[in-house]
């Protein structure tokens, strides 16, 4: 394997330049998490029950299942091919939704809206796995930040959309998929001409200097994040066995250790990482919590009607922004504390599982305001979950990233399915009142009660996973952090 050659100077402002993009596409790409938006007019216009309604939801999160094509796709085709794939799936899945909604065209068979759902849903993965990949690629020695960041971005675009359509279209649910379907698009087209892999940084002063830059990035994002909560109101990391020091420790090597199987620390395959304990671990703590995360953003707009809110946007606006501050702060704090001392970042998850364990406990208890209050920790907790993601390269390697990540992120619709499709289906039509020519409706703190104490109870099983997975890694962020140490005091030894 030869040496990288250094970036020159118009390669790294092609690399930054390629990072505004990325940014863009992904201030575009959460339309995943607004189907509460527009849920109840498919309800009416449909005269759809609750749990067909979230098996509509269902069939949107099950697009995430093709995005496996996506994680392969991005190690054999280019970037800008990927995003166009991706865009035009967008335009024809909501374009479609937008003719049914818009009352264009007559209310499709269920099964043809299951599929432009699931085609939609499908969009936003080869869109992020473009950017991901890529800025991943080029960032390598500050992949937490850019993880951080692109995610957040992803997480603040449901909020933009949102607060952009309800200022414009005072909450049209027809021009708001409208826009779901055109802007991202259009973007996407600009963004082919300037997304590509770019050779990364190879010293240190290179990789401060991007982490300067990330920091103004982010600060921008929260100052965006801050306005729109106002309005409303009123990582992947450096795997911790460097490949380039893997490469001169390794000078002659043998058969034999060519075709041993890697060890925690190392690239691995995806069926390599899949024959260890530690994958299931993330990949069962992982459906705890975006799972029942999925759940709440897929009915929130139900569950706001339920509790008497007639403007429920207000509630997917709250937790698409401090969902974006989870995803921010949980990579760029997981990130200090392990170089700091070392503290695995398994542990950040657990957090975040109990926070969500209180966040259900308040939205069944039903207090004043608890809906507020609950949208804000299960965005938050939302957000570390899907931004504290680094343990798949810290313990599998960036070699098939793409591809592991894809199969933990099917967690989205198996969690939908389980949580939303059938759980809250099923409990909430048990509670319903049938209505005339069909379809159902339940209004009152009894409809999602025990939805809300299941889903807690499930997340803190996936408390317990992420503390049994947190010791079983602390011996790997152990070594992460006296090589960190080592690298940055040589005379210090640990």
């Amino acid at each position: 394997m030869g040496l990288e050659s250094p970036p020159t100077t118009s390669s790294a402002a092609s690399k930054w330049l390629g990072f505004v993009t990325a940014v863009w596409v992904q201030s575009i790409s959460g339309n995943n998490y607004t189907f509460s938006n527009y849920s109840d007019a498919l309800k009416t216009l449909m005269c759809l029950t609750q749990l067909q309604l979230n098996n509509l939801s269902v069939a949107k999160d099950v697009g995430k299942v093709f995005g496996l094509l996506a994680g392969i796709a991005s190690d054999r085709l280019p970037t800008p091919v990927i995003l166009l794939i991706g865009s035009i799936q967008g335009l024809i899945g909501y374009g479609a939704q937008w003719l049914v909604v818009s009352k264009r065209i007559q209310p499709l068979p269920y099964w043809q809206m299951c599929v432009f759902l699931c085609l939609g849903g499908t969009s936003t993965t080869w869109m992020n796995k473009a950017v991901l990949v890529t800025c991943m690629r080029n960032f390598r020695r500050n992949q937490g930040p850019v993880s951080g960041t692109l995610k957040g971005y992803a997480g603040l675009s449901t909020a933009i959309f949102t607060d952009v359509c309800t200022a414009l279209f005072a909450g049209d649910p027809s021009k708001f998929l409208f826009m779901h379907a055109v802007v991202p698009f259009a973007v996407c087209l600009t963004a082919v001409l300037f997304l590509r892999e770019i050779p990364p940084a190879i010293t240190v002063a290179e990789e401060r200097e991007e982490t300067t830059y990330f920091m103004v990035f982010n600060a921008v994002a929260i100052l965006l994040a801050t306005r729109n909560s106002t309005h409303v109101e009123g990582q992947i990391v450096e795997p911790l066995l460097n490949p380039e020091k893997a490469a001169v420790k390794t000078t002659v090597a043998t058969a034999e250790e060519v075709k041993r199987r890697p060890v925690i620390g190392e690239d691995h395959t995806i069926f390599e990482a899949m024959r260890t304990v530690y994958f299931w671990i993330l990949f069962l703590s992982f459906l705890c919590g975006i799972g029942t995360g999925m759940a709440v953003m897929n009915n929130i707009g139900q569950m706001g009607l339920a509790l008497g809110y007639v403007e429920v946007t207000t509630f997917v606006s709250l937790m698409s922004i401090f969902g974006f501050f989870g995803r921010i702060i949980s990579g760029w704090l997981s990130e200090y504390f392990l170089k700091k001392a070392g503290t695995p970042r398994p542990l950040w998850n657990a957090a975040s599982q109990i926070l969500m364990a209180v966040g259900y406990m308040l939205l069944a208890l039903d207090e004043s305001g608890s809906l507020y209050i609950g949208s804000i920790i299960l965005g938050l907790c939302y957000g570390v979950r899907l931004a504290v993601i680094a343990p798949i390269t810290e313990l599998f390697g960036v070699k098939c990233y793409g591809q592991i990540n894809n199969i933990l992120m099917l967690n989205i619709p198996l969690g939908s399915f389980l949580f939303s499709g059938l759980l809250a289906g099923y409990l909430y039509d048990a509670q319903a009142t049938p209505i005339a020519g069909g379809g159902n409706t339940c209004v009152g703190a009894h409809c999602y009660r025990l939805v809300f104490t299941i889903m807690a109870i499930v997340c803190l099983v996936g408390f317990g996973l992420d503390i049994v997975l947190a010791f079983k890694t602390k011996h790997i962020y152990g070594k992460s952090w006296r090589s960190e140490i080592g690298k940055n005091h040589p005379r210090l030894k640990i």
